[in-house]
């Protein structure tokens, strides 16, 4: 709780677990190494929010994926352990962090003297995502997308509508008073909070887990963050979201086809109203690439990799096989 470290990896091979600081665009950045075997291929995540870092509570989800993956997870410049107060508002674009995640990979590469890696992006991760498979598809294996992001506003439309109808159906006087009352706006912060809070109360963000059980609950007693970490972790998600969502929200990959040259499989929430998993299909249709797959995950909304990690764990070693078929 008051030092930060990484639990050791007991294995019968050469096993790597590190929590280290590296440089990316010349800001010191924290990525979390952990895998049984370091002659395994890498896995790098790409986390949501933007600022919903995952270091401090990943790695009990991914404890499978250790067995056959270099798994690594990074807290994105500005969020999680990356954070700083130093970081201006001005240094988080899209055009930044793509750059500093290809630096990331590159250093990966090289460290581990791997050729390629898998790339998992996350919600706001599967924009970077996005963007790297179309330009660095050499550095890559595949691209998994969960919770992908097709279009922002046309996302942002149906994810309102869904919510208000849900409020309506279960009669949830209060929520329907609060969603009528809003401008319907999703730039403005204080509509998104309020939203979103609704949302996942009717289980189009999770299901069946909270973001206490989720993310804090965990991150409190996690090696890998202080005490000091947790308590500034919020703080760090919020500058990131006000930085970059009106970057975000002019996100759009349904317009022009998207070409890719490497394997891409997205899995997405059947109840996923974050993202909504039905223009998720829309990317999936807009996407030319050598092999794709769709893969729905019945029991899961937009979180899917933490609320069914057995399933997420089946799928990416399918994932892993085939390339070996190939």
């Amino acid at each position: 709780m008051f030092r930060r470290r990484t639990t050791p990896i007991k294995s019968k091979y050469q096993p790597v677990a590190s929590l280290e600081e590296v440089v990316l665009g010349g800001n010191k950045q924290f990525i979390l190494i952990r895998g049984e075997n370091v002659e395994n291929p890498l896995m790098l995540f790409l986390h949501g929010g933007p600022g919903t870092a995952q270091i401090g509570f990943a790695p009990k989800f991914q404890r499978d994926l250790e067995k056959d993956f270099i798994v690594v997870n990074w807290d994105q410049r500005g969020a999680g352990l990356s954070f700083s107060p130093e970081i201006n508002k001005e240094e988080l674009t899209v055009e930044i962090m793509v750059r500093n995640a290809v630096e990331l990979i590159e250093y990966l590469l090289l460290r581990f003297q791997q050729s390629r890696l898998y790339l998992v992006g996350h919600s706001w991760g599967t924009v970077l995502g996005t963007l790297i498979i179309q330009k660095y598809p050499h550095y890559l294996h595949s691209y998994i997308g969960i919770g992908q992001v097709a279009n922002m506003k046309r996302g942002e439309k149906i994810s309102y509508e869904y919510t208000l109808k849900k409020a309506d159906e279960l009669n949830e006087e209060k929520a329907v008073r609060q969603l009528n009352g809003l401008v319907y706006n999703p730039s403005d912060m204080n509509y998104l909070i309020t939203q979103r809070r609704w949302l996942t109360k009717f289980g189009g963000s999770a299901i069946g887990v909270s973001d206490f059980d989720l993310i804090y609950s965990n991150m409190f007693f996690a090696h890998e963050y202080t005490l000091k970490d947790w308590m500034r972790y919020m703080k760090a998600g919020r500058f990131s979201l006000e930085s970059m969502w009106p970057q975000i929200l002019e996100i759009d990959f349904l317009t022009n086809p998207l070409q890719v040259e490497i394997p891409v499989y997205i899995f997405a929430g059947k109840h996923d109203y974050q993202t909504p998993s039905e223009l998720a299909s829309e990317y999936f249709n807009n996407i030319d690439c050598p092999h794709k797959e769709f893969i729905w995950f019945e029991h899961s909304a937009h979180l899917l990799n933490f609320e069914e990690p057995e399933k997420f764990y089946e799928q990416c070693l399918k994932v892993k096989e085939r390339l070996h078929k190939i």
